[in-house]
Parts: structure tokens; sequence; C-alpha cells
């Protein structure tokens, strides 16, 4: 008896659907690469990400694609504020750098002589000026070689929005005259015939204060005369304008007992 022989019927390739699904794969992370970087709103980066996905896709220049731009209005309040303080530390960091490289100008030969140091911070531009240029030993009244000085520095300053914070520093030595009880009335009064100077050059005394600080923050060592004669100093402090993040404590039902 002949035997039949089985013939196999041909089976479907059930693998298929990974060609579409890989497909899909890419097209959806080339879609949130794409998102990411008009959320950057980097134009640049933009530029040569378009570009070479129009070169993935069959595109040769990505000159012709909108830079998409991030609407202000569209964006939640809080964001918005966050920019806005933002660029105004930018524009207000710069503007700070333009008055700090005016100083440097008007006091460029006392700072050659190391006799001055203008330095920039976060909380603004700082002038610190030895106390020999300003003052004789145990004196208050300002040298009138000090006075040209002192009110070009006031005509630097006195347009500008920013206050002025003027701080009298003195060595460990105490002061032995009659004038004087302490270094803290030397420091103090020599910070105010600063201040006095500079608003009868022109700036408002509204935007003027006088700080003595004594000893209690010296720059060098008091151990040697070099390091006493830096610690000797006047500061003038042209504070930053951006205002300051206030935030009240709430009083806990409950404090922690010590």
């Amino acid at each position: 008896m002949r035997r039949r022989r089985r013939i196999d019927a041909d089976h479907d390739n059930h693998d298929r659907w990974l060609i579409s699904y890989a497909d899909f794969i890419t097209l959806l992370f080339a879609f949130f690469v794409v998102m990411y970087a008009v959320s950057a709103v980097n134009e640049n980066k933009f530029r040569v990400l378009a570009g070479s996905l129009g070169d993935a896709f069959g595109r040769s220049s990505a000159d012709d694609v909108p830079v998409p731009q991030l609407a202000t209005e569209a964006l939640p309040a809080e964001v918005r504020q966050r920019t806005l303080k933002q660029q105004q530390a930018i524009e207000e960091q710069a503007h700070m750098t333009e008055v700090a490289n005016n100083l440097l100008d008007v006091m460029g030969p006392l700072v050659k002589e190391g006799k001055v140091r203008v330095t920039q911070s976060r909380r603004g531009v700082s002038i610190e000026i030895n106390a020999n240029v300003l003052f004789e030993p145990g004196r208050s009244e300002l040298d009138p070689a000090s006075l040209e000085v002192l009110r070009a520095v006031a005509d630097t300053l006195k347009n500008e929005p920013f206050k002025l914070e003027i701080t009298g520093h003195t060595d460990v030595v105490p002061i032995s005259n009659s004038v004087f009880a302490s270094n803290w009335e030397l420091s103090a009064v020599r910070a105010s015939s600063v201040v006095r100077l500079l608003a009868d050059s022109g700036i408002a005394p509204v935007r003027l204060l006088a700080i003595g600080r004594e000893a209690s923050k010296p720059i060098a060592g008091n151990d040697t005369e070099e390091g006493r004669a830096r610690n000797r100093r006047v500061e003038l402090m042209i504070l930053s304008g951006l205002p300051d993040t206030v935030e009240e404590i709430p009083l806990q039902a409950n404090p922690p007992r010590p």
C-alpha cells in the first residue's frame, strides 16, 4: 500500500509586525528629541538637530527650518517670574561689571600700587582703600591728598541707583589718644568722614550708610606690620539692587524641646 506523502503547509511569518513597531519607536524617539530641543529654546542646538534629522529623513539643509520661540505669556506665573528675575540678575551683573571697570579707571594708579583693591561678588562691588591713603595715623579727618580720588569715585557713582555701604576697619592695636576711646569709635568716625565727603560730592544721603567694624573683620594677619597696614582700611560696598527674597517663618505649633 502506497504511503501518502505529507505535504507541509507554508507557515505565515508572525514576526513581520516587529518591523512596523521598530519604525514607530524610531519616529517616537525622534519626536521626543525634537520636543526636548524645542523646550531648551537654543537656536544653534536646534538647527544642528534639525539638520541631523533632515539628513536622516532625506532633507539636506536646516537653514529653512523655523526656530521655535517659547511664548512667555504661555508659561506659568512662577516660571515667568523666575525667568524675569534671572534676566534682571544677568543685566545687573553686567552693569555692576561696567561700574567696577569705571572705578578701576578712576583709581588705576592706586590699584597698581596695591593701595586700592576692587572686587565683585553677588553682593555687589567692593572698593577697599588703605587707611594711610585717606587718614593720618590715629585720626579721622580726611587727608587733603585723598579728596581728589574720593570726589572722582563720587562722580562715577552719583548717577547710579545703587546704595553704598561704607565700613571702617582697624587693626588690633589699641588706640591711645584723648579723642577716641577705642578702635570702635575710630573706625565708625572714619567711615562717617567718607560718607560726608561723598554726600557733599553729589551722592544722595539716603543711599549712604556708615559702619564701624573695628578689627572684627581682618583680611590679613595682625602679627606683622604689613598685615596690620592692610587691615587698616575703608571699604566702599556698592550694593546690588536686586530685591532679596523674604519668606516668613511660621510659628511651629509644638516646637521641639531642647
